[in-house]
């Protein structure tokens, strides 16, 4: 695996002047840079015919710059009313509850053990922090497939024996590696975390579900859903519904360094910290951060990524959020990715 990138390469873009925060309601507008049409001919190459051989079925794409809404387009059912969930989108806003927790001082960052499972004497996994878990560098064992035949810890714990208590489920697996040694992809970890910052903002609608409400969705006009195992543990792996313009107003809180409408939200160098490449996938060009991907580009791209094509892309180089929501196969990610590159250089 080549090493990564030490540190984000491109500055967060702040508000443009005279432009007013999507709060309430997204103001619309033309591009600031690229080519519109040949913008507009992409979104018709994913829902012109939808679904289709090339991306399958999308339900939403929404594209701000400049802090107006630029293009967006909606299918399969789907409108701009709909709430569509998540996916591992989710573990980017778990990213962004866990920063509000310790801007407040009810999480400590370095706090171990983050499990109790971990706590007993001589335990090996009692060292890993909070910093490991979101890198997904914890050395625990757990398998992340979807569709294969092989046993699958991610299919187990969300919808098997392990779905009554996520965080249990996942915490009870062995170490494979050494600590912070391997990069390797786990929901597990994300539910951990959520079970952890549970237990310091309480569980459940009441506690978490509270809390991200009146930190986070509130003050930036979000209207999110978030789903509980039956422990109260938010499953912040995978469980967050919003519509498409919601989830770009949490890109947005990304794109602009974690401050809304002069008021910061989440911990200054959060974002930062978020973006900067730790590991290196070894199947694909990108780069993974703290529950953030990244790409080694000119234009510093990173972006919230989940199951099918769900993706919440930021764009500091193009001041841009792009939004797309839907369901493509597994075997069409080339193309996927294609999709993406092309969306961003027709806003270049």
């Amino acid at each position: 695996m080549e090493p990564a990138p030490a540190a984000p390469r491109v500055a967060l873009p702040p508000q443009p002047d005279g432009v007013d925060w999507p709060t309430l309601a997204w103001a619309t507008g033309e591009q600031c840079s690229g080519d519109p049409e040949r913008l507009e001919a992409l979104l018709g190459t994913a829902f012109d015919h939808n679904p289709n051989s090339l991306l399958g079925r999308s339900l939403a794409l929404v594209v701000v710059q400049g802090g107006r809404v630029v293009a967006e387009r909606y299918g399969g059912g789907a409108a701009s009313t709909t709430s569509l969930i998540s996916w591992s989108m989710a573990k980017s806003i778990t990213h962004a509850a866990l920063g509000i927790a310790i801007r407040d001082g009810l999480v400590d960052f370095d706090a171990t053990p983050v499990a109790p499972e971990w706590s007993g004497p001589g335990d090996p996994r009692g060292g890993i922090t909070l910093g490991n878990l979101l890198e997904m560098r914890s050395g625990l064992r757990f398998s992340e497939d979807y569709v294969g035949e092989t046993h699958s810890d991610c299919l187990e714990m969300l919808f098997g024996t392990g779905a009554a208590d996520m965080a249990a489920y996942a915490a009870s697996q062995p170490l494979d590696h050494p600590i912070d040694t391997v990069w390797n992809y786990a929901s597990g970890t994300t539910n951990i975390i959520c079970r952890f910052l549970g237990s310091r903002v309480g569980a459940g609608s009441d506690g978490i579900g509270a809390f991200l409400r009146r930190e986070l969705f509130d003050p930036i006009g979000m209207r999110g859903a978030p789903r509980f195992d039956d422990a109260g543990t938010w499953v912040g792996s995978s469980y967050l519904y919003a519509t498409a313009r919601d989830f770009a107003r949490f890109g947005y809180l990304y794109l602009r360094d974690g401050v809304w409408d002069g008021r910061r939200i989440l911990p200054e160098g959060w974002v930062d910290d978020a973006r900067a490449p730790r590991s290196a996938d070894p199947e694909v060009p990108q780069f993974y951060g703290r529950h953030w991907w990244m790409a080694d580009d000119d234009l510093g791209t990173f972006w919230a990524n989940g199951y099918e094509g769900q993706r919440i892309m930021i764009v500091p180089g193009l001041d841009t959020v792009i939004v797309r929501l839907g369901k493509t196969p597994a075997e069409h990610s080339p193309e996927l990715r294609a999709f993406y590159a092309s969306l961003i250089d027709a806003l270049r």
